[in-house]
């Protein structure tokens, strides 16, 4: 991952300036721009094992999601507190929420965003990320690690509470992880890639 020190004050030197940089930043084909903690990233495109998760997660949250929740790929969320722009992995979202005009939302109008590690961006995922989430009051936060040290993990954080959530449930790859309502899903993780 390559990290673009922003000097805010030459862009506005405020969340708006900071924003119109964000816009403007072209990465790479495929890549990923997000605002972590004030600084531009641009994160290359995920591997394959990642994009296998992704799509098995997608394909077992389509089965439970209600009709005007919507998954998606590359949709900007917003948290101007901890001065973030985050492009999670997956994002659940009232398809309402998408008809205001521009290309993020508020992190808030989020009823779930999922991560998945990559040995570049794991730091953010399980730091910087988790306590954005938690202070736009994202309900839901799965972080699907199989960079952790020791073993491949699944955590599903929740109950957020300032810039820190509560762990409801973990499991190493293979075990089940039971997703609240609206999701009332129990997330098996027993075909998750390992290697």
């Amino acid at each position: 991952m390559s990290a673009l020190t922003v000097d805010q004050h030459a862009h506005g030197g405020d969340w708006d300036g900071l924003v119109r940089l964000w816009e403007e930043t072209d990465g790479p084909e495929g890549s990923k721009v997000e605002i972590i903690e004030g600084i531009v990233t641009v994160s290359p495109p995920p591997a394959n094992r990642h994009n296998e998760l992704i799509d098995l997660i997608q394909r077992r949250l389509y089965s439970v999601l209600p009709e005007d929740l919507g998954i998606y790929q590359t949709q900007g969320v917003a948290v101007p507190s901890r001065q973030g722009l985050y492009v999670p992995d997956l994002a659940v979202v009232p398809r309402t929420a998408l008809r205001e005009p521009g290309n993020h939302i508020p992190a808030a109008a989020c009823e779930l965003v999922v991560e998945i590690t990559s040995p570049s961006n794991a730091g953010h995922d399980r730091v910087a990320k988790p306590a954005g989430y938690a202070r736009a009051q994202v309900p839901l936060y799965l972080l699907v690690d199989p960079h952790a040290p020791g073993v491949p993990t699944v955590t599903l954080y929740g109950e957020p509470k300032e810039d820190v959530y509560r762990v409801l449930a973990a499991t190493p790859f293979g075990g089940k992880v039971s997703l609240p309502q609206p999701f009332g899903l129990s997330l098996d993780t027993a075909d998750f890639p390992t290697d």
